[in-house]
């Protein structure tokens, strides 16, 4: 069965087609877990899931990884209020999310790294982005700067400028272009 799919680079339906044959990965952003999820949570959830489904009864070996979020400044905030340490919230919130896209009927991915897990290699690409001139550090924050990656839009077909259109996007101090976005912060 073909399956054809929305190409946001080209703007056209196009029929799929693996990078590798019978064998597809695909990833997608998890939830923030600093609280309990909401309706957009569960309908990416559902969308991906669904996706997954079809994918696998095209193709034999289909790898599905969803990350899980767990450190982030509403995740501080939320330890602040709640006096606990962010393990044991981010847990009690990753449970509760896994149980409530189990009941919307979805199925696990094949693996849910946590973002913790990944700070060592995450230092590392951030240095290699500060070396390359991809990112720089200002007030204690380290920002990509977009105008440094020529292709930056490219799978949405957009421009920088076409991102930043009608867009309300507040200019902090340390910016040096307003689409330039913190890879790591002081917190």
């Amino acid at each position: 069965m073909a399956l054809t799919l929305f190409n946001s680079k080209s703007g056209r339906k196009e029929p799929f087609s693996p990078l590798a044959k019978d064998r597809v990965k695909m990833y997608v952003c998890g939830p923030t877990v600093y609280n309990y999820v909401h309706i957009g949570n569960g309908l990416c959830a559902v969308v991906f899931d669904t996706l997954f489904r079809v994918l696998g009864k095209n193709y034999s070996n289909v790898t599905y990884v969803r990350n899980i979020t767990d450190m982030d400044d509403r995740i501080n905030e939320a330890c602040r209020t709640s006096g606990e340490d962010a393990s044991t919230l981010t847990a009690r919130y990753t449970e509760a999310y896994s149980q409530d896209v189990a009941e919307l009927g979805c199925l696990r991915p094949t693996s849910e790294p946590k973002a913790t897990d990944y700070i060592g290699q995450m230092i590392r690409l951030i240095e290699r982005l500060l070396k390359s001139k991809n990112a720089y550090l200002k007030n204690d924050h380290v920002l990509f700067h977009v105008p440094s990656c020529r292709d930056y839009g490219q799978l949405s077909n957009r421009s920088v400028e076409d991102l930043l259109a009608g867009a309300r996007v507040e200019l902090a101090d340390y910016k040096k272009h307003p689409s330039d976005f913190v890879l790591w912060k002081p917190s």
